[in-house]
């Protein structure tokens, strides 16, 4: 479990529901600035990947599926594709 979060300001992360599971976690809440998009540059760029290489091509039949299939997408982007901050090197 992450000791602190840092969501940018989209409406999935203002609702009532988020807002009571963060302190029952006791996990941190940090907001991006409006309009400062720089303050989680990196984030962004996994997302994007994340959705349009992932997200919008899979479709899950359940629960199960969607775990595995997610999985190993992320193992295959931490694990077989070269990062620029690793110098382009896989990690």
């Amino acid at each position: 479990m992450p000791s602190t979060m840092v969501p940018h300001n989209d409406t999935e992360f203002t609702g009532m529901a988020m807002l009571r599971w963060v302190p029952e976690t006791g996990i941190g809440w940090h907001n991006i600035a409006p309009s400062k998009p720089q303050q989680h540059a990196s984030v962004a760029n996994f997302n994007g990947k994340h959705r349009g290489e992932c997200l919008n091509q899979t479709l899950f039949g359940s629960l199960k599926e969607a775990r595995a299939k997610l999985q190993a997408w992320l193992e295959d982007f931490n694990t077989q594709r070269p990062h620029s901050a690793l110098g382009n090197l896989t990690s």
